[in-house]
Formats: structure tokens, C-alpha cells, sequence
């Protein structure tokens, strides 16, 4: 439940966004009627029924109700403003407030500026403002609906540490496991520059060629993988694991997604056959952003351009040639794990 304590002392621009978020919850349907409303928000149902109406009468422009507002440049903008906007956007999407889409845009912030301070800037102007106070336009990470924030912060708070632990007093190592396809049907990486209205080409093969990547990383800069163009089954798997427990010359604790072949009943034997040699432990659903191997998988597909290959043999030994340049570059390894969100992963 969300409770606003004292709403008439809020400073103009935080009443503006409790509006945006009263209305945005009517509308969406997240509660139901007036007084459902204004025990959630804290305020009176009185200012509910208003902020509705007019909402329904002149959209949300019905909203801003403060006399006296004219354009102005960005200095108008109060640092006690300029914190409830900066606030509104880590707090909320612009579709919670009814401003636009799923992302801060530049028209967005215009936007939300105007309905909360009430000065007009362009979306140049905000582009500048932003930076200055230190933003900057960022391609946004991807995290499932699925996943649950509790299983998460319990695996950085609890799971992972004790793994950590158990690793260092049996002399173990740790490793991160995942695996990823490399198809010739999905478009060339990066961008061309070419003249507006004549869109580069690149040649590529019409063919549907496929290769299957599994591979193994560990924050010292050791990387291990195989490239297979079959499917992946826990055959492939555990072979996969053998062959890694005979290099790594010593108990590995193996960190992986919960894909359904790490979670096969094949799989599970396998383990319990190996106990002195492979330990598996499954992180969080939906979380591929905690494993550091991802971030070799976007290396990989990056580096290697399998729309250019002409057959499998080719991809494939493309594939290979790139791991085996990478296992050379143990500081590239290395680099994956300091990117913020698998720092923790450093042992």
C-alpha cells in the first residue's frame, strides 16, 4: 500500500506527480473507485473525484492546475523541482504517469516537465539539461516480468555467498555455465553509415545455418567451450561437464540457469555420480543478467557474423576460431565479470 502523508505539504511539482499517479491507477485499473483511491494514495476522496474529472474533461493537461506558469529556460526549474522530475523518472515509467511509452525519451521528459514544473522546454533543450545534471541516453536492460526480486536479492545476499565459501574450503573453483545459438538469419551486427534514403547492404547467405555454443567461464580469465550443431540435450551436457572437470583438474561448483536439460533426471544422475568432481546450483529464474557467461555469448555474437558464413563447417570453425583467440585473452575474460550487475561474481 502506498500512503502520502500530509499531501497539501507537498511541494507543487510532487503534488503534480501524485496526481499523474491517482489518475494513472484509476485508469489502469490497479484500484477501483474513489475512496479505494484515497485510502492507497493517502489523500481525501473529495480530491480524487476532482482530479478525475478533470482528467476525463481536458486530459491531462486537466491536471495542472498551478496559476502563473509561463516558459521559460531551464534555470526556472528549483532544485526542489528538478528533484521531484529526476525522482519521477527513476520511480515510475511515463506510461504509469500517462505521459507515453515504456521509455524517458526526450519528449517524455518534456512532457512531464511541463505537467510538473510547468516550463516549456524543447526537446533539444531538455536533451542538454539532462547531461548536464548527468544523464545519459542509455539502451535499457531487459529484465523478465517473471523474475522475482526476493529469489534474487536472496541469491547476492545468501545463496551465492555460501557457494563462494564452500568453493574456497575445498580448494574448488567456481564457474559460470551457459549456452547460446549462432543462426545465419538474424541481421549482420552493428550499423553502416550511408547517405539518408539509401540503405546499406551487405551481402549475407540465404541459407538457415544454425551452430550451438556451451561454454564456461571463471573470473581468473579461464574460459572452456564446445561448438555442436545438434540440439542441446543432456547427453550434450554432461559430456560437456566431463570433459571440463578432466581440465579443471579439481572440484568445480558449476553455476547455470534453470534451463530444463540442467534440471533433466539424466542430468541429476550424472551429478550424483560426479559429487567429488562437478557441484551444479541453478541461479534465480529468469535472471541472465546475473551470469557473467552471458556476456561472452554478446562478445561471441558481436565478433562472429554468421549471416556472412556460406555453410555450417564454415560458422562452426568461425565460431571456434573467436573462443580460442578469447581463451588467449584471459583479461578479456577477466573484463566480463566487472561489468556492475555480475561484480559480485569476482572471487
Amino acid at each position: 500500500m502506498v500512503e502520502v502523508e500530509g499531501a497539501h505539504r507537498l511541494s507543487p511539482a510532487e503534488q503534480e506527480v501524485l496526481r499523474l499517479r491517482v489518475v494513472a491507477a484509476l485508469e489502469s485499473g490497479q484500484v477501483e473507485g474513489y475512496k479505494q483511491a484515497a485510502e492507497v494514495f493517502g489523500v481525501s476522496v473529495r480530491s480524487v473525484g476532482t482530479w478525475w474529472r478533470a482528467y476525463r474533461r481536458d486530459g491531462r493537461d486537466g491536471l495542472v492546475v498551478r496559476p502563473g506558469r509561463r516558459p521559460g529556460p531551464a534555470e526556472l526549474i528549483s532544485p526542489q523541482d528538478r528533484g521531484t522530475v529526476f525522482a519521477a523518472m527513476a520511480d515510475y515509467t511515463p506510461e504509469e504517469l500517462l505521459i507515453g511509452g515504456p521509455l524517458w525519451t526526450r519528449p517524455a521528459v518534456v512532457e512531464l516537465i511541463r505537467l510538473v514544473v510547468g516550463v516549456d522546454m524543447t526537446e533539444q533543450g531538455v536533451g542538454l539539461w539532462l547531461r548536464r545534471h548527468g544523464f545519459t541516453p542509455q539502451r535499457p536492460a531487459r529484465r523478465a516480468y517473471e523474475q522475482q526480486s526476493a529469489a534474487v536479492q536472496a541469491w547476492l545476499d545468501e545463496e551465492y555467498p555460501a557457494i563462494e565459501t564452500r568453493a574456497k574450503a575445498e580448494g574448488a573453483a567456481i564457474a559460470w555455465v551457459d549456452q547460446c545459438g549462432l543462426r545465419s538469419d538474424t541481421a549482420p551486427p552493428g550499423r553502416s553509415w550511408a547517405p539518408e534514403g539509401r540503405t546499406p547492404i551487405v551481402r549475407v547467405t540465404g541459407k538457415r545455418l544454425r551452430v550451438n555454443v556451451m561454454s564456461a567461464v571463471a573470473s581468473r580469465g579461464a574460459l572452456w567451450f564446445t561448438v555442436f550443431t545438434d540440439r542441446f540435450t543432456a547427453p550434450v551436457f554432461t559430456v560437456f561437464l566431463d570433459r571440463f572437470a578432466r581440465q579443471a583438474d579439481r572440484k568445480v561448483h558449476v553455476i547455470a540457469d534453470r534451463h530444463p536439460v540442467h534440471r533433466s533426471k539424466a542430468v541429476r544422475a550424472w551429478l550424483q555420480a560426479n559429487t567429488d568432481r562437478i557441484e551444479l546450483h541453478l541461479m534465480p529464474g529468469y535472471s541472465p543478467e546475473l551470469n557473467p557467461d552471458e556476456l561472452l555469448n554478446a562478445d561471441l555474437k558481436r565478433n562472429v557474423n554468421a549471416s556472412r558464413a556460406h555453410n555450417v563447417d564454415r560458422l562452426a570453425h568461425q565460431t571456434r576460431r573467436f573462443l580460442r583467440r578469447r581463451q588467449r585473452q584471459p583479461h578479456l575474460v577477466r573484463g566480463y565479470f566487472g561489468a556492475p550487475h555480475v561484480r559480485y561474481a569476482i572471487t
